[in-house]
């Protein structure tokens, strides 16, 4: 498992650049789903603070944390934006900066290991990252989500569509990489577990891949 992690971190260090070229040229999916996830959000007063958002597998932060930090509708965000690379994040901290005054900490490690407060977040994002964890973390990943998330608050996150142990290719976009699912079945019964109510379900197309996926928002209850 840790040199799984390893391996995996070391490919998105060695194709940083050609991935963060890829995910802007191939986005349309992402923003779709961002958009559904922040027509959901409630009306936020005036003198409230920022929305406080959390990107798991951020890469560069293209094109979800910059959407964020462009206050889409009005709506000022917080944004801790998490990856496993450090390539991936130098970058993201090149093309948008950070800080308090930019409104994003940019965050390395295993996302499975971060440690947040319960009710840190109105808002938690992972999009094609959650499926590079091992099958058997992935439930353990989605409860954390689940608790992190304010009462009310809501996530986005997307699933391959095949129930798989592990599926290993030595050459996406030229490095090796791996994925791992339950299926649509196994992994929306992942997300109904952690008691979040299901918003949206759909399957559609990938961004710039021969592939479907699962696209999944949820809601935690406002009772927490």
């Amino acid at each position: 498992m840790a040199d799984t992690k390893s391996r995996l971190k070391q490919s998105y260090d060695a194709i940083a650049e050609r991935y963060t070229d890829w995910a802007v040229k191939n986005s349309a999916l992402r923003i779709k789903y961002l958009d559904r996830l922040l027509s959901l959000l409630p009306p936020t007063a005036n003198n409230s603070g920022p929305l406080k958002a959390l990107e798991l597998g951020c890469g560069a932060g293209v094109p979800v944390t910059q959407t964020l930090l462009a206050s889409p509708g009005g709506r000022k965000f917080s944004v801790v934006a998490n990856d496993l690379s450090d390539s991936q994040l130098a970058l993201g901290r090149a093309k948008l900066g950070e800080g308090p005054n930019v409104g994003v900490e940019w965050l390395q490690g295993d996302m499975n290991s971060l440690e947040f407060a319960e009710g840190s977040f109105d808002v938690v994002i992972a999009l094609y990252s959650i499926i590079h964890l091992p099958r058997d973390e992935q439930p353990e990943m989605l409860r954390k989500v689940a608790k992190w998330l304010k009462p009310g608050g809501l996530v986005l996150v997307n699933f391959g569509i095949e129930e798989v142990e592990a599926e290993e290719t030595e050459d996406w976009l030229g490095a090796w990489m791996v994925w791992s699912g339950w299926g649509v079945e196994g992994s929306m019964g992942k997300v109904k577990e952690t008691g979040l109510e299901v918003v949206v379900e759909e399957v559609s197309p990938g961004d710039g891949v021969d592939a479907s996926f699962l696209w999944v928002i949820a809601r935690k209850s406002v009772d927490g």
